[in-house]
């Protein structure tokens, strides 16, 4: 098949346009060029004019981090829900002994104590990774602050 040489066209500097949430009060109407939709609201002579893509810019790598890590710092709220937290320490102490009650207060102290446990525990780990050179945390460097605790393996 023989080329053909393609036709310019005219483009448009305007955003796409959307209709707007009232498709009752909406008249679709094409002006004198047939590429341009324009809509009219019966209630209000004026275009409505919005555009379909979202203008909301997306943040730098780590800086979405970095809030959330001041956010969790400043708060001495738990991090853990407490349901979850309930189901897991009953699914934990069922394999030693059934019928296990807890009070309110006892399982409180646990959940304090396991989640300042862990933020040490990632603490140090973080430490481990950054003196790798690195900027994520690895099971290894989680291994690697457990054994310098001197916890077990």
């Amino acid at each position: 098949m023989a080329r053909v040489k393609a036709t310019a066209r005219k483009t448009t500097d305007r955003a796409p346009v959307r209709a707007p949430q009232d498709a009752k009060k909406v008249r679709r109407t094409v002006t004198q060029s047939a590429q341009q939709l324009v809509y009219k609201v019966h209630s209000a002579a004026r275009e409505c004019r919005t555009p379909l893509y979202n203008t909301h810019q997306r943040a730098k790598s780590g800086t979405v981090a970095l809030r959330e890590i001041r956010k969790y710092q400043k708060s001495t709220a738990l991090l853990l829900k407490k349901l979850p937290f309930r189901r897991l320490v009953r699914e934990v102490c069922e394999s030693f002994n059934d019928g296990l009650r807890f009070q309110e207060s006892a399982m409180e102290a646990l959940q304090e104590a396991s989640e300042a446990y862990l933020v040490g525990l990632f603490e140090d780990s973080n430490l481990c990774a950054i003196h790798a050179k690195r900027v994520t945390i690895m099971p290894k460097d989680m291994q690697l602050a457990r054994r310098i605790r001197g916890e077990i393996m």
